[in-house]
């Protein structure tokens, strides 16, 4: 959620943390700061309310003629303590000798407070963050070395929660200690400098070797070196990785926000998710990364997929693709409930994990519960170095590139896609034909260029968005493959325009929501020709006999329903159970426009952060 930037080498600090906060920015903050360090420990701090470019304007006004060589930036996320300068990070120690930024939650913050206060020790802010500095500098001065890394150490094996750090001190102004467990960290590795950030994305205009702390690690830096540590003191060897992403993927490239960018890169982004996985003339799908034998795959007796947000949409409709193809029950857990609720995990049970981040804590939680009970956990993600990917036995990597805006929209295509394969590779394992196999594959080939095909209606779609821009409510309603559609596309409309929607399955209407109807209620059927048409085509009826306006997704040609609808965005005709891949692009369309025309700011929207690290 928070961002961590932290630099050691020869350039301009400043330049370095600012710029990397400002690609930092979709993860979500309130609030931004800078600990800067001269060469001989001088030690300053700005921070400030709002956004990034807040912060650069003082941090140039107040330094334009200083150059820095080491320096930790922060941006928060507020969780404990509201939205001020003084819980904005960095936190300094009662000393002012000791900075520190931190991603995560203490959560014996308050006990350590308690005994920090009776040792005499003040507190500025309402911040755990706070208590964890002064805890470092309370074990400092007990060092007789006076050492960094030892008092940071030490002060982290009473700590309880989630953590991800960066820590300097004047002291020692040739060093930043970092140390992770729960919230990400990667390293970058310069020439003759150092990198430390909570998303590779700030590291890439520097650096492509990285390495990824795991829980419990402790990283030194030098501008010459680094070395890793576990909270016992002892040295550990960590693989360098090379990033293959190239700074152009993370640039707006013409457009005038990230979502509306990865939205248009859906048709590219689900053609890598095929490449090198479809097998038209065997029927068949290859994976590279499952690490399961074909054997073992044909005796899991049950699914178990578990996701938050946008990911869990996604895996409702693979609970649908994977009992239709691949003929195996499947059930969709929130992996925010997953792990408190017991689950019953039986040995040829497979769990799958879905996270576009692959840092997401509570599905990272329920990775790690499900395999204290001795089951085997996929997990499906767009970042290779993720802890989801290092975590589990084996996965499917989306192939979406990277994803700025907090909006999900090709990390879910892609995850939709992923789940097709998957299903249409279990089916073939059991009882699918080969036939069959081909007939799925041709279709599914066929996507990007139909998704194509709808992103120009983006004209059409402004001027719906025109009419109902100013409406409080909207409803979304789908049947089969595509009631989690609705649901997706009304948490779309929810999370960037402000406007309260709601998805169900349009059956369900009746059942309740039936009675909201009126004039002044849009109501968004998605509708295509599927086995189900006739059925939501009935629910239309109801819903123009009680005067609200019928938004329609409909499929190319059909004119049967016009004279009831009042708006209509036309897909392409494909088989139903891809139907997602399509219809749910002119939701996100429709959302993004809606929103533009409300002012909005559609890639930082409002309370959401990108990643979610934290409970």
């Amino acid at each position: 959620m928070c961002g961590i930037v932290g630099y050691i080498g020869t350039k301009d600090a400043k330049e370095v943390l600012l710029d990397g906060l400002a690609r930092l920015e979709y993860r979500g903050y309130d609030s931004a700061g800078v600990a800067l360090m001269e060469k001989d420990g001088t030690l300053s701090i700005e921070k400030q309310v709002g956004k990034i470019a807040n912060l650069r304007n003082a941090v140039f006004r107040r330094f334009h003629n200083q150059c820095f060589t080491i320096g930790i930036g922060h941006t928060r996320w507020a969780t404990h303590g509201g939205v001020t300068k003084e819980n904005a990070h960095p936190h300094l120690s009662a000393s002012g000798r000791i900075a520190l930024v931190h991603n995560g939650i203490i959560e014996n913050y308050m006990t350590l407070k308690q005994y920090l206060l009776k040792k005499g020790y003040t507190f500025v802010s309402e911040t755990d963050t706070e208590v964890l500095v002064h805890l470092i500098e309370d074990f400092y001065k007990k060092e007789g070395n006076r050492n960094l890394q030892s008092a940071v150490m030490e002060a982290l094996k009473v700590v309880e929660g989630t953590y991800g750090i960066a820590v300097v001190c004047s002291d020692e102004p040739y060093k930043i200690v970092a140390a992770r467990n729960g919230s990400p960290l990667v390293i970058g590795i310069g020439e003759g400098e150092m990198f430390v950030a909570s998303d590779v994305n700030a590291l890439l205009p520097y650096t492509r070797n990285v390495i990824y702390l795991e829980d419990k690690e402790l990283v030194v830096l030098k501008s010459e070196n680094y070395k890793a540590y576990d909270l016992d003191y002892q040295r550990i060897d960590k693989e360098i990785v090379r990033v293959e992403w190239d700074l152009s993927a993370i640039e707006l490239g013409g457009f005038e926000t990230y979502m509306e960018k990865e939205i248009f890169e859906q048709p590219e982004a689900i053609s890598n998710a095929l490449r090198g996985r479809v097998h038209v003339e065997e029927g068949m799908v290859k994976f590279g990364g499952l690490n399961m034998t074909d054997d073992e795959l044909r005796e899991v007796h049950r699914i178990v997929i578990t996701a938050c947000g946008t990911s869990w949409h996604a895996a409702l409709i693979g609970k649908y693709l994977i009992e239709r193809f691949g003929e195996i029950p499947v059930e969709v857990d929130y992996a925010s409930e997953f792990r408190y609720r017991n689950p019953i995990l039986k040995k040829n049970d497979l769990v799958l994990v879905i996270s576009q981040s692959g840092e997401t804590a509570d599905t990272l939680e329920a990775l790690r519960e499900a395999k204290r009970k001795g089951v085997k956990v996929l997990g499906m993600t767009n970042v290779v170095g993720s802890t989801i990917a290092r975590e589990s036995d084996g996965g499917i990597y989306l192939h979406a590139g990277p994803e700025i805006g907090v909006a999900s929209t090709k990390a879910f295509t892609n995850q939709v896609a992923s789940l097709i394969l998957f299903a249409i590779y279990l089916g073939r394992l059991k009882n699918m034909s080969l036939y069959e196999g081909q007939r799925l594959l041709k279709e599914l080939s066929t996507i990007p260029e139909k998704i194509k095909a709808i992103l120009e209606q983006k004209s059409l779609i402004m001027d719906m968005a025109k009419k109902y821009s100013e409406s409080k409510n909207f409803l979304y309603l789908g049947r089969g493959f595509n009631y989690p559609v609705a649901l997706e596309g009304a948490l779309k409309l929810k999370e960037i325009s402000y406007i309260h929607a709601e998805g169900y399955p349009a059956a369900e209407m009746k059942h309740g929501p039936i009675a909201l109807i009126d004039e002044f209620m849009p109501v968004v059927f998605i509708a295509p020709k599927d086995a189900l048409y006739e059925k939501v085509v009935s629910n239309i009826h109801e819903v123009k006999a009680r005067h609200g306006k019928v938004i329609a997704i409909l499929s190319e040609k059909d004119e049967h329903v016009l004279k009831y609808v009042d708006d209509v965005l036309y897909i392409p005709q494909t088989f139903e159970e891809f139907s997602p891949l399509l219809t749910v692009v002119p939701l996100q369309m429709l959302a993004y426009e809606i929103a533009r025309l409300r002012g909005l700011d559609v890639d930082k929207p409002r309370n959401l952060a990108k990643s979610v690290t934290v409970e």
